[in-house]
């Protein structure tokens, strides 16, 4: 039996996005209530973020929208990421610290397969911000440290 042409078919898992695989925003806002509960708690990089972000709500909502368009989900974050960053004067530590806390909050509150891939995601963009920001940071003609 043929089924009508607008019949829906479940999506393959293979070709879900990771947002989908994730559970959408839903399940993106809470994974990022926790995490910034631990980065403010955080010796190294709480300081920073405690001085920067004024009103918490709003940069979740924003760092859900973040998430949400670089797992492939709706096109609804609008913000130049790497710009916020370049006056942080941010480091290798400030690096580490927030990729091993995304790294446990991720392992935490995920299933196994989307956890890492989305920690492989967040691997990949914390070293192209930190290309950005070591190469907009430095004085001119000194040499990019590898380090």
């Amino acid at each position: 039996m043929n089924e009508p042409p607008h019949a829906s078919h479940p999506v393959p898992a293979d070709r879900k996005s990771l947002f989908d695989r994730i559970g959408g925003r839903e399940r993106i806002l809470p994974l990022l209530h926790h995490f910034y509960a631990d980065v403010r708690q955080h010796n190294t990089i709480g300081p920073i973020f405690n001085a920067t972000v004024s009103d918490w709500p709003a940069h979740i909502a924003n760092i859900a929208d973040f998430w949400g368009t670089a797992t492939g989900g709706p096109p609804t974050y609008r913000g130049a990421m790497p710009l916020k960053h370049l006056p942080l004067q941010l480091g290798q530590k400030h690096f580490d610290a927030w990729l091993d806390l995304w790294r446990r909050n991720c392992r935490i509150h995920l299933n196994t397969p989307e956890a890492e891939e989305l920690i492989a995601l967040a691997e990949t963009i914390g070293r192209r911000l930190h290309t950005i920001v070591t190469y907009h940071g430095r004085s001119p003609g000194v040499p990019v440290s590898n380090g």
